[in-house]
């Protein structure tokens, strides 16, 4: 049994931020209806072009990472028709979701005194860009400005000189950290209730998560009153350490390594390279030593790295104690073998996903693929008691799908 097994949630929310997070909880058990426009659905469905990706047709990852497992039903809640479905779903639900900006909450009759004036015990989720206080609460955003720009990352990462900035690894990047931070809130909230029967109200931003995710750097800087600052990319890495850098290899790709004792793990390191005797050399029998000849050891590691593949060295390095890692793109990760031995990723429907990063009972997570628009609409009419007329009167209104 999934933990959130007979949990209710009501997801009213578009694009990826806050349907991350209802992904998360139908990982987690939770029954998650997700209410779409009734004519235009969530605007993500319309999402084909990502960068230089192209997907064309069904399945359609971009609307499958943050809505899997969940269930769709077409509202138009403008229409008294449709607030009243969403207030009888309300009635029977755990949470509500929402990313609905706070003049939208206001005039659909979906905020907190709205949703709350049904249902006493629900635990109300707010996803927002930029947090629910202050000047610029009002105001919307995507990762890429308030995840991304505003809460530093972009310029602790990007080098000095830099024309422009660097972007975010992949779309969705500080949505995705920004819903599963949404998630475990709103399990909170939910224990809350149950020890206290009290049901808080749940906010998470996109800039804090942003500030959440540097927060050690930041914290460095406002006790140095010093910015952190990227750093330009270098073949190696720290100037006293040759175990802590990277190597490329013959195929053009990298190893990671970042040995921070570095006497302890030199020995090792030598006979998975085949040079044995190097871990007896006196330039590299103690720490110290090591520091003061680290461009002899990395002139070393670099010749010998040099001369193999990053697959050759994977399987030489696998018996090495220390910490390492293979440089690896997304198919690489997506392929490697303790990524999969960890159903870290997943079948969801025709498609793989990742699956979110809590696991309980040393169990892999099982996925649910992504509802078709409005797919379960009469099913949740249903279990709500309407009958065939009246939801056939819905319909007619333009109230549903």
């Amino acid at each position: 049994m999934k933990p959130l097994e007979g949990i209710r949630v009501l997801e009213v929310a578009m694009y990826g931020f806050v349907p991350s997070a209802g992904a998360v909880l139908a990982d987690w058990g939770a029954d998650v209806v997700k209410i779409e426009h009734a004519v235009t659905g969530d605007p993500q469905r319309g999402l084909r072009q990502t960068g230089p990706f192209r997907v064309e047709g069904e399945p359609n990852p971009n609307v499958a990472h943050a809505n899997r497992g969940k269930r769709s039903l077409g509202l138009d809640m403008s229409r008294p028709e449709g607030q009243e479905v969403l207030y009888e779903l309300v009635k029977d639900s755990d949470v509500f979701l929402t990313s609905f900006m706070p003049a939208s909450r206001t005039r659909l009759g979906i905020d907190v005194d709205d949703i709350r004036a049904v249902n006493p015990r629900i635990v109300y989720a707010r996803g927002s860009a930029l947090g629910p206080r202050g000047p610029e609460a009002d105001k919307g955003g995507y990762d890429m400005t308030a995840f991304w720009a505003r809460a530093g990352t972009a310029a602790s990462i990007t080098p000095p000189g830099s024309d422009g900035m660097i972007s975010p690894p992949g779309p969705a990047y500080g949505d995705t950290v920004s819903g599963t931070n949404l998630a475990g809130g709103i399990a909170a909230a939910l224990l809350r209730r149950e020890r206290t029967g009290e049901a808080p109200v749940v906010d998470v931003s996109l800039l804090g998560s942003g500030l959440w995710a540097l927060g050690h750097s930041i914290a460095l800087s406002v006790h140095l009153d010093r910015a952190w600052e990227g750093v330009t990319p270098s073949a190696h890495g720290s100037p006293t350490n040759p175990l802590s850098g990277l190597y490329r290899t013959a195929d053009g790709r990298f190893i990671a390594f970042v040995m921070l004792q570095p006497a302890k793990f030199w020995p090792g390191v030598c006979r998975c390279i085949g040079r044995p005797e190097l871990a007896d050399d006196p330039r590299f029998a103690t720490a110290e030593a090591i520091a003061e000849h680290t461009a002899d050891g990395v002139k070393i590691l670099r010749e010998v790295i040099a001369s193999r593949t990053l697959s050759e060295w994977s399987e030489d390095l696998a018996a090495l104690d220390g910490p390492w890692a293979p440089v690896q793109d997304t198919l690489q990760a997506a392929a490697d073998q303790q990524v999969r031995a960890n159903g870290y990723i997943g079948r969801a429907g025709d498609l793989e996903l990742v699956s979110s990063p809590v696991q309980f009972d040393v169990e892999d997570t099982r996925l649910g693929a992504a509802p078709e628009f409005a797919a379960q609409t009469e099913e949740i009419l249903t279990e709500l008691g309407y009958d065939w007329d009246r939801i056939l009167a819905l319909k007619a209104s333009g109230a549903i799908t």
